[in-house]
Parts: structure tokens; C-alpha cells; sequence
């Protein structure tokens, strides 16, 4: 069967652009101009993947009010902006908002399919993980269950999106050998550039301090890339 794409772009011709080489590549898409056509639909059945635009129509930031309403519905959909704008504040309130990646319209055709590759591949390799048995990893105060996808610090729940998690389990799985992003990124299964990968880390650990102000478990290996301190294991 066909993954389901969900692309959401107010430009009529960058829309068919993108839908007719996502349709190349063996893809259904579906495709919306605004904001609220596309909400209408995603709430009655999720996609396997959505391509947002920040930008749509008479709402500067719908995209990201779009990417906070899917949240809603399910924290593991992979959801993609799209954007003119190649600015860093736009990228970190994307995704801070639980946005998966961040693409501007310049990139290639080929840049946005390769990374739509790898976070679907995510995506089933996560459920597949589902079919087995709970692997539990403990770590001091940290406790992660890799098949539920949880996260917990001194039994407080940390809400962590599939990048995040995928990111952080990667750290705690060798206290005290540094990650490099290039690893976070094979670990995220995805495809990312290094602003982007800092993005997240960044939202990990303020996601940690906000349950444990004096949090220091994810330390920085300057340019080299992060570790985790191997005293909290």
C-alpha cells in the first residue's frame, strides 16, 4: 500500500511541484492550500506524513498553529515545515513546536524526498518495535522504555518526540562516550543538518531542567558533539 502524504503550501505552483514528485516516487498525496482545509481532514484520519508549510495564506504562522493541533492527535506523525524563510528563529520555534525537520524552499527536490525517506523509515522501524517485547533501559534517576517510547526522570514523565527520544537513547546508551551529530542523526534515523541537531538537544535538555533545575545530564563535547554524563548513570 501507497504512504499517505499530507502536503499543506499556499503557492499553487510550488503545491503541484512538490505533489507531483512525491507522486513520482510512489507516494499518495494528498494536498491543501490553507490552514483549515487541511485541519479539516487530518483530524478525521492521519497521514503517514506531513509536509507543512509556516506560511499559509493570510496566517503568517499557520503552519506552526497546524503543527501544534497534530501534536494533539499524535506525537509520533512525522511532520515536515516548509519555508521561505532560512532564519534560525523560525526554525527553533518549529521545532519546539515538535516539528521532525526543517526544510527551506531552496533546498532540492531531492533533499526534501531523501529526508521524507528517512523519517517514513523511522516511522515503521518504530512500529515494528511495538510488536515486541518492552526493553527497558535504566540509567541512575533516568528510565526509558524503548517500545513505549517513554521517558522518565526520578519517575517523572519527560514528554520527548520520536527525534528526541530517539536522540537522548542514543546518548544514555554509553554514559560517558561522546555522540557525534552525525550519530544523533543515524540514531534519529533521519536527515539533518548541525543547527538542527543543536536545536534538539537544546529542547531535551530544557524539557529535563523544567522537571529538575539542577539537571546535567546531557553534556557538550566541544566540536566533537554530546555526551551523558556518566555520573547520572
Amino acid at each position: 500500500m501507497k504512504k499517505h502524504i499530507v502536503l499543506v503550501e499556499d503557492e499553487p505552483a510550488i503545491r503541484d511541484n512538490y505533489r507531483v514528485a512525491l507522486e513520482r516516487r510512489g507516494y499518495r498525496v494528498s494536498s491543501y492550500g490553507d490552514r483549515p482545509s487541511g485541519w479539516q481532514v487530518l483530524r478525521q484520519e492521519l497521514p503517514d506524513l506531513a509536509i507543512i508549510d509556516v506560511g499559509l495564506g493570510d496566517e503568517p504562522e499557520g503552519g506552526f498553529s497546524l503543527c501544534q493541533e497534530l501534536r494533539g492527535l499524535s506525537q509520533t506523525l512525522p511532520i515536515i515545515f516548509l519555508t521561505a524563510r532560512d532564519s534560525d528563529i523560525d526554525s527553533v520555534h518549529g521545532l519546539r513546536l515538535g516539528a521532525d525537520d526543517y526544510v527551506t524552499k531552496d533546498m532540492s527536490m531531492e533533499h526534501l524526498l531523501a529526508r521524507v525517506t528517512a523519517l517514513l523509515r523511522r516511522a515503521d522501524a518504530w512500529a515494528e518495535a511495538l510488536q515486541k517485547s518492552d526493553e527497558r533501559l535504566q540509567r541512575g534517576r533516568l528510565a526509558l522504555n524503548v517500545d513505549r517510547m517513554t521517558v522518565d526522570w526520578d519517575s517523572q514523565p519527560i514528554d520527548l518526540t520520536v527525534t528526541e527520544f530517539w536522540m537522548l537513547h542514543s546518548l544514555v546508551q554509553h554514559p560517558g562516550h561522546v555522540r557525534s551529530r552525525e550519530q544523533l542523526m543515524d540514531a534519529a534515523n533521519t536527515v539533518l543538518d548541525d543547527n538542527t541537531v543543536t536545536s534538539h538537544i537544546k529542547r531535551i535538555r530544557k524539557k529535563f531542567i523544567q522537571a529538575d533545575p539542577k539537571f546535567d545530564g546531557i553534556q557538550t563535547a566541544y566540536g566533537m558533539g554530546y555526551r551523558w554524563n556518566a555520573h547520572e548513570a
